[in-house]
């Protein structure tokens, strides 16, 4: 489909991913220059008031540099919003996202339709991101501009089902954006991502292993380190199952083969549910992806090989059509 201006001029057809604790305004500010969408959690920005300064910060540096670079643009940058009960802070801090007009809202764990017509609003796009194809139809029934399908293997709160199943499914039905999630971190699997209908890859392990992300050196190292094998599916530590590193696990002194099943109902993602370890800063996220990811790279250098990666891609399939 056409894309929204201004996201029709991505260096790369790539969202970065909202990264608890890990996304902050050098991240974010860093991917946009580097030409994919950059997005952070609203409840990054601690306390509230801090939200209204990185937006501004995120607003100016980019302005900044779209003048002295008129030629490669930044790309737009996007927030996400937690739309579940437990999130008290949600109603300021969308207040905070229509004076700065931000253009793209990423909502999860739950889907509204004021937040959704609020962004349109003010001429922002929403997405929303979903595990399976009922929760799919209940966003755009709600008024979502766009869908993220979760598939099998990404990192964090991920599904259970195929990208291939998931993503077919929808595009049955829905022409609108769509940035597939999961595992995706090697330019042949943007482009792939592509190919099943997708408009966006939507990545986020790798950009964990990168200087400007607010992690743990020794959760980028882990990353660098780990493979799809070492790559834990519970839902213990927040009450939603997800995906997450086996030497976190260990660490915090469980055993990842045999971890107990949390109570859904007790929803807490600040908590590590019925352990000690709190989940994301003890516990680590991450997607199938890791194996791809080699060292602790700067965001210019990942995307720059992301790039190559695929334009590399498309030249083989290329050949291959021949």
């Amino acid at each position: 489909m056409a894309l929204p201006a201004p996201f029709d001029r991505l260096r790369l057809p790539v969202i970065g991913s909202p990264l608890f604790i890990i996304s902050g305004p050098e991240l974010v500010i860093a991917q946009c220059k580097a030409g994919i969408v950059g997005s952070f959690p609203a409840l990054n920005a601690r306390p509230s008031g801090v939200l209204d300064e990185w937006l501004h910060q995120i607003t100016e540096e980019l302005a900044a540099h779209n003048r002295d670079n008129p030629d490669s643009p930044a790309a737009p940058f996007a927030v996400n919003q937690i739309v579940h009960k437990s999130n008290n802070r949600l109603d300021e801090d969308m207040q905070v996202c229509e004076k700065w007009q931000v253009p793209m809202v990423i909502t999860s764990l739950g889907a509204r339709e004021d937040v959704f017509n609020a962004v349109s609003g003010w001429g922002g796009i929403t997405l929303h991101d979903v595990i399976n194809e009922r929760f799919a139809r209940k966003a755009i029934e709600k008024g979502a501009t766009g869908l993220i399908p979760v598939a099998a293997g990404a990192g964090g709160h991920a599904g259970t089902q195929s990208p291939f199943a998931l993503m077919q499914e929808i595009r049955t039905w829905f022409e609108g954006p769509v940035a597939l999630s999961g595992s995706i971190a090697h330019g042949r699997s943007i482009l792939a991502a592509q190919a099943m209908g997708a408009d966006f890859a939507y990545i986020g392990s790798p950009w964990i292993a990168t200087k400007e992300a607010n992690a743990d050196p020794a959760y980028k190292q882990s990353i660098v380190e780990s493979r799809a094998a070492d790559i834990v599916y519970s839902n213990l530590f927040t009450g939603v199952h997800g995906n997450y590193l086996r030497s976190s696990i260990v660490n915090a002194g469980l055993d990842p083969d045999n971890l107990p099943e949390s109570d859904p109902s007790k929803m807490n993602f600040g908590s590590g549910g019925n352990t000690k370890a709190k989940a994301w800063k003890d516990i680590w996220g991450s997607g199938q992806g890791v194996g791809m990811v080699e060292a602790v790279d700067s965001v210019s250098d990942r995307v720059a090989r992301l790039h190559a990666e695929y334009q590399r891609a498309k030249e083989e399939l290329s050949e291959k059509m021949l």
